[in-house]
């Protein structure tokens, strides 16, 4: 069943563009990775979206998303002290419509 990884990030006011630059130049040869998109929700606040084949795919990837995280996490501003530089959620499909 298709799943998906959801990632709320927040760059700092004078990093804006370092981050998209980074962030869009990362190569991704994730496993059963279908798509992957980068939503920009404020002036500096985003929501990366990872579409996988399955769940497991996403927990076989975890490793190397935390390592992508590692080159961009000096441009972000953390949410707060529970939360850090990342709000991440994942889980599988509930309801997929297309139109």
């Amino acid at each position: 069943m298709t799943a998906f990884t959801i990632v709320r990030f927040q760059a700092k006011p004078d990093q804006v563009e370092a981050f998209e630059r980074t962030y869009c130049n990362i190569e991704r040869p994730l496993p059963g990775l279908k798509r992957f998109v980068l939503v920009k929700t404020g002036d500096r606040s985003y929501c990366s979206i990872g579409e996988f084949e399955t769940f497991d795919h996403i927990v076989s990837a975890r490793t190397t998303m935390r390592a992508n995280l590692d080159s961009f996490r000096h441009f972000l501003e953390p949410f707060d002290e529970t939360l850090g530089v990342t709000d991440p959620v994942s889980g599988e499909a509930v309801l997929d419509v297309a139109r």
